[in-house]
């Protein structure tokens, strides 16, 4: 793939995206699944900015927290979002038609072997993408505040 196609595909992707998470904040989560999977919209502070980002994410429930995984298409580098909560681990989750805060936790260990099965099973291309990138995709549990 040419850097140019690249830096194409990534501009598509990135507007693909921000128009996927205001259709589902407008139809207050009623529109919103992705490919058929369970979609929640994750919004965290930028790291350099400040400013609230929203991204649209495929997730599975493991008890009360939310698990979702920094595939970002299999590219080479870990998503935005995860970068910018490896500095502040606080952000917001809409599931559906709820809304709440939430902390990121990284998954490790057992754990992060636990949850890429149950992970992989819901959502086949997470598997996919892991094949295609050198990178160990990222697995994070956001765990609802009170």
């Amino acid at each position: 793939m040419t850097p140019r196609f690249r830096h194409l595909r990534a501009r598509a992707l990135k507007a693909m995206f921000k128009a996927h998470a205001t259709v589902y904040e407008l139809s207050d989560g009623r529109i919103g699944a992705w490919a058929a999977l369970p979609t929640l919209l994750l919004s965290v502070t930028g790291r350099k900015s400040g400013q609230t980002h929203s991204t649209p994410l495929a997730y599975f429930r493991d008890g009360d927290s939310y698990v979702v995984v920094g595939s970002d298409g299999a590219a080479k580098r870990d998503p935005q979002w995860w970068k910018n909560l490896q500095v502040d681990p606080i952000g917001a989750v809409r599931a559906g038609r709820k809304k709440f805060k939430v902390k990121a936790t990284l998954a490790t260990g057992t754990e992060r072997e636990r949850l890429w099965e149950i992970g992989t099973k819901i959502n086949p291309w997470w598997a996919k993408y892991q094949t295609r990138t050198e990178r160990e995709l990222p697995i994070v549990v956001l765990t609802p505040l009170d």
